[in-house]
């Protein structure tokens, strides 16, 4: 009997968004006869271990970056740059060990620029092809593209026709081999089984995730509304009044309360956008302060009066659901990725 292939999937570990999209791939690469192992750290190693819980896991540590409390996160992002290119040095060695100890066949990084490797086919995966820094742009730019070209192929998660991404993707030539893979999500439109006002998902590093947490507390505490906080090691399930507020729920449960709400607040994360297209949803985007990438999609999405948004500072939620009434929603968006052609990189 032939060995299955061995595929090291790891996810970057700013919030949860880069881990649940790496879920699809998982499921695909296991229905066509590949073994996954895991590769992360923090609260998305602790997602993936509560969804895969029979598999094999590698804690890798992330690059440690610390959000602005205030300011331009592309300016932060330059300030600890000596603290990624560290981060990166460190993946790149430490998948050296990891190819040979588990016998890895091929590679798939979500954003994790130092997971490339001469010995096994790698793939690097972004939905940022044109990184949002207005004044860094082209020094970034080139640094990205630096980077990915080191992998054999960038896989990003969106339609080329049909873009959600905007200009993140599209318009772009790259000197890398690229294929637009479709839209990924874990969820499916599914029938609802109740109903209730509001679905708040709290996501993103610190400090500001804790942030939009209290505000989240305060401004629905008297509504029929359910608090999710992002926090998949913590056990939280409390009541307060018509509020429910719960530290984690797995990706069926969350499937199901998105179908459920009659509108979801979150930050405009292009992994919670994959997720609110999939099932065809409204939203109100609260995007993660000095985030250029939130805040250009929150605005993209605001224009094309798909969703109302809203800067964190301002954060008005009785103001938010009047605004959104004159807003469309995301159309569904079905799943459209062709795996076999994807994977067949692996079998070169």
């Amino acid at each position: 009997m032939n060995k299955k292939k061995r595929i090291l999937l790891a996810p970057l570990d700013w919030g949860l968004g880069h881990a649940t999209r790496c879920i699809p791939i998982a499921n695909a690469l296991e229905a066509n006869g590949y073994e996954v192992v895991f590769a992360a750290d923090g609260r998305p190693l602790n997602l993936l271990m509560q969804e895969f819980p029979k598999h094999h896991f590698i804690k890798l540590p992330g690059y440690e970056i610390r959000y602005p409390r205030n300011g331009n996160m592309a300016a932060s992002m330059l300030w600890q740059l000596p603290k990624i290119m560290r981060g990166i040095k460190a993946e790149r060695n430490a998948l050296k060990e990891i190819i040979q100890d588990f016998e890895i066949d091929g590679v798939i990084s979500d954003n994790r620029f130092g997971l490339y490797s001469e010995e096994v086919p790698c793939v690097f995966m972004s939905h940022q092809l044109r990184i949002q820094a207005p004044y860094f742009q082209n020094f970034i730019q080139r640094m990205n593209f630096k980077y990915i070209k080191k992998f054999d192929a960038c896989w990003v998660p969106d339609d080329e026709r049909h873009t959600l991404s905007g200009k993140l993707t599209s318009g772009i030539t790259t000197p890398f081999p690229t294929k637009y893979i479709g839209t990924l999500s874990r969820f499916t439109k599914i029938e609802k089984k109740d109903s209730f006002e509001m679905l708040a998902i709290v996501s993103g590093p610190e400090p500001q995730r804790s942030i939009f947490e209290q505000k989240l507390r305060s401004q629905l505490k008297d509504k029929n509304a359910l608090l999710v906080l992002g926090k998949p090691e913590k056990e939280t399930d409390e009541v307060c009044g018509d509020l429910r507020i719960v530290s984690h729920l797995n990706g069926e449960e969350l499937n199901q309360a998105m179908v459920d709400a009659d509108i979801v607040i979150s930050r405009s994360g292009y992994s919670t956008i994959m997720d609110l297209a999939r099932v065809g949803k409204k939203a109100i985007f609260i995007p993660t302060p000095g985030q250029t990438e939130q805040t250009y999609l929150a605005e993209h999405f605001y224009k094309e009066r798909i969703a109302f948004a809203m800067h964190q500072k301002d954060m008005n939620l009785e103001l938010a659901l009047e605004k959104s009434t004159s807003f469309n929603g995301f159309q569904v968006s079905e799943e459209n990725t062709d795996w076999n052609s994807l994977f067949k990189l692996f079998e070169e």
